[in-house]
């Protein structure tokens, strides 16, 4: 009888762990605790950052209240509004999204309704649509504004560029074309001397060219040159995704996809697959410090082939 016992729950055991083995395991946002570390820049602008919590999130104390720079993956809006009264009792007013993509915008929905929402007009239409990025599309994250009845969607947009606030509390916002996205929004705190990039500078390291949100390979250089031609007076840059950089990293950065650029063009007119070319592919020694990212640089090949076709 024993045995039996121990055969059914050995059987059950096995079953169990064979149903937990086809379900798709799942994302690092979703199992790691959601601590945030604060970095602070000035002494009313701060970094929110966390491992597996999706990009950067600036907090900017203003007179009147709390600007915030992109919000992160589903459920740490929670966790941002919680760790802000920690560094001040002022309200959230207002939030920037740098760009369209879930691990950005996804804490909108757990900020107040009267929360004011702030993007470049492209990405509102990204949003409304929220397709996964360009080779990332068995990571998709959910769309949290169709659960949510739209609330934390943008109520305002801009084209070129807005202005938001004045004196010690303006912040300008800029876009100057395709790159990650085609709704990259450049957040600039000038009386703190910092920008905001979000992922069109996510790192050092290939970019994420996001064709399915009409990112491009081929503008995104020029893109870059001309934000550090077109903004001034910026010492720093809060990344998407890694350290706070300086001015000459954005025009370095530029001119790394440049150069990318050039290279891809190279391997198309001498007849390589994408495939091909990406197994030659090296970053070159003249930016030794950048992270690798083969399946990124594939994928990127592979956006840039299709936009050159055209």
């Amino acid at each position: 009888m024993k045995r039996a016992i121990v055969l059914g729950i050995l059987i059950a055991l096995g079953a169990l762990a064979a149903v937990r083995a086809q379900q798709p395991e799942r994302p690092a946002w979703q199992q790691e605790p959601k601590v945030l570390e604060v970095e602070k820049l000035k002494d009313n602008l701060y970094v929110l950052k966390a491992a597996a919590g999706g990009g950067n999130t600036a907090v900017f104390v203003t007179t009147s209240g709390v600007v915030v720079v992109d919000t992160k993956y589903p459920g740490w809006g929670r966790p941002i509004l919680d760790k802000i009264k920690e560094l001040t009792p002022k309200p959230v007013t207002t939030i920037i999204n740098t760009h369209t993509h879930g691990d950005h915008v996804s804490g909108n929905v757990e900020f107040p309704a009267s929360v004011d929402v702030v993007v470049q007009e492209n990405t509102k239409a990204n949003m409304e649509r929220m397709l996964p990025a360009t080779g990332r599309e068995a990571q998709a994250v959910p769309n949290v504004f169709i659960a949510s009845g739209g609330r934390g969607m943008p109520k305002h947009t801009f084209k070129d560029k807005m202005t938001l606030g004045k004196g010690a509390d303006q912040i300008d916002l800029y876009y100057f074309g395709r790159g990650h996205t085609n709704g990259d929004a450049f957040v600039v705190f000038p009386a703190l001397r910092v920008m905001h990039a979000g992922d069109i500078f996510a790192r050092k390291g290939p970019p994420l060219l996001d064709a399915n949100n009409s990112g491009s390979g081929v503008a995104i250089g020029e893109t870059l040159a001309k934000a550090h031609a077109g903004i001034k007076d910026v010492d720093q840059i809060i990344t998407g995704h890694s350290t706070v950089m300086t001015w000459a990293d954005l025009k370095e950065y530029s001119e790394f996809n440049k150069a990318f650029l050039a290279w891809v063009q190279l391997e198309m007119k001498s007849g390589k697959s994408v495939d091909a070319a990406a197994a030659e592919y090296a970053i070159p020694q003249t930016y030794k410090d950048y992270t690798p990212n083969p399946a990124q640089t594939k994928s990127n090949i592979g956006v840039v082939y299709n936009e050159l076709k055209k």
